[in-house]
């Protein structure tokens, strides 16, 4: 692909469909209003759709990009957790199916945390990615979770959880379902310290995130339409053979009925969360770690 496919936004899409080396990706239709969006504009619009304002899913490394500052930070390298330890297997083996969103994602797991400073203050920042496997909670999410606080408490800084899960990763059984208990101990410990933890959700979180450390903020905010809640709506509609009110479970239904704070546009992020940190912080300077 040469420069000026690559930058120069065309006046038709099919204007350089002649040559089979050219990308299918040029173009993203919105899945809300179905708008076109060259991708070069819909990076710079942070994935949030000029004409509806549909917020898109993005991964952690543009999330990690857009909170801190100047977009500067530093991954942290978080434990290795057993390998497949059930040698589970449903249609494929779980031990194939983590080789494949690894090497689709170029990531471990779910989960990748970095530090960094918000807003001019230090900040850890844990960011839960829907496109491996879901975002789903199993050992390795767990783990990363719990080293996202610990980091948060040996720097004595602040620790931003932004969610995205479908649930635990049924392939770890029990082992999966062990990470909710943990990850509510190193919340609690944050709080025991006088650390905000502020938790940032977005389409999807539900299932075992929100039933643990996705509920457990000091402030909750929500991504603008995303969809929240322990079940999804199609098994509580089946459920309880009633039909749901319009919206149930969206970031705003959620706000009107007490479950989240604020519903806070992409753009406005970094901002909203250097406010709150200031707000939780009393506008103190960070102490050391041993204070």
């Amino acid at each position: 692909m040469n420069w000026i496919k690559n930058f120069v936004r065309p006046r038709f899409p099919s204007v350089f469909r002649e040559h089979d080396d050219t990308p299918d990706n040029l173009w993203e239709a919105c899945k809300k209003c179905g708008e076109m969006i060259f991708h070069r504009d819909l990076e710079n619009l942070q994935k949030v759709c000029p004409g509806c304002d549909h917020h898109m899913r993005i991964g952690a490394t543009a999330r990690f990009q857009a909170l801190f500052d100047k977009g500067e930070y530093e991954l942290l390298e978080l434990p290795d957790v057993a390998h497949d330890p059930l040698k589970f297997k449903d249609q494929k083996k779980y031990a194939e199916r983590l080789k494949e969103a690894r090497a689709k994602s170029g990531d471990k797991d779910a989960v990748k945390v970095a530090k960094g400073d918000l807003g001019g203050r230090p900040a850890i920042i844990a960011v839960q990615d829907f496109a491996f496997m879901g975002g789903s909670l199993g050992m390795a999410a767990g783990e990363a979770v719990v080293a996202a606080g610990e980091a948060a408490l040996a720097h004595h800084a602040p620790l931003i959880m932004v969610a995205a899960a479908g649930g635990a990763r049924m392939q770890e059984g029990i082992l999966s379902l062990m990470q909710m208990p943990r990850t509510t101990v190193i919340v609690q410990q944050l709080r025991e310290r006088g650390l905000p933890y502020i938790v940032v959700l977005t389409d999807p979180t539900t299932g075992g995130v929100t039933a643990s450390y996705g509920m457990l903020g000091d402030v909750h905010i929500a991504e603008p339409g995303a969809l929240i809640g322990f079940a999804g709506p199609r098994v509580i509609q089946d459920t309880i053979k009633e039909k749901l009110p319009e919206g149930f479970q969206r970031a705003e239904y959620l706000l009107e009925h007490g479950m989240v704070d604020m519903v806070v546009h992409r753009h406005d992020m970094p901002a909203t969360l250097a406010r709150l940190i200031d707000l939780l912080t009393g506008g103190r300077a960070p102490e050391s770690a041993g204070a």
